[in-house]
């Protein structure tokens, strides 16, 4: 009896996944190769501060033509240059900077264990608990600044990463014209 419903349940499995994997080859939709491209141009840091839930979604925005290629803030000149290029447009640089990568760091002498800011993180990358102090992961960290903006006591602030070993990268050197 046992033998039997192991045997009726693995040939039931089969089925199934036989029907779904035909399924997924007859009804697969194509989406825009266009979005796909400007995808890979974005940071993918999906902070939101571009105003959309991920690069995903601002990256179909930029290929419909519903959203500025300067709407990027981690991404600096550089992704706002690449982006316009890629969608044959022109790009007023004056409103963007390029700014360091940052992170949030909590001040532990003022953090009262409110819980405002991880309840807000798109990340996850505070931790802590009510009344407890909170600290931040620096791996998981986007600096998207939504948790400064909510913190009451100013206890989170967006710092510039320190350099280490891990973080350090040797600047390219610009290139003088002859």
């Amino acid at each position: 009896m046992l033998l039997a419903a192991i045997i009726s349940l693995t040939v039931l499995g089969a089925i199934f996944g036989l029907l779904l994997g035909v399924a997924a080859r007859y009804l697969k939709v194509e989406g825009n190769p266009l979005v796909a491209e400007i995808e890979q141009l974005l940071p993918g840091s999906q902070c939101g501060q571009c105003g959309f839930p991920g690069c995903t979604g601002a990256a179909q925005a930029l290929a419909e033509g519903a959203a500025p290629v300067t709407l990027c803030p981690p991404g600096g000149r550089a992704v706002v240059q690449a982006l316009a290029a890629k969608l044959g447009v022109e790009a007023d640089l004056s409103g963007v900077e390029d700014d360091v990568p940052k992170m949030a760091e909590v001040k532990e002498e003022l953090c009262i264990g409110c819980t405002r800011c991880f309840k807000v993180c798109p990340t996850d990358a505070i931790m802590g608990a009510a009344q407890q102090i909170h600290s931040v992961f620096r791996e998981a960290c986007t600096a998207c600044g939504k948790c400064e903006e909510v913190c009451p006591t100013e206890s989170i602030k967006l710092q510039p990463i320190p350099v280490t070993l891990q973080s350090w990268y040797w600047h390219k050197p610009k290139v003088e014209a002859v």
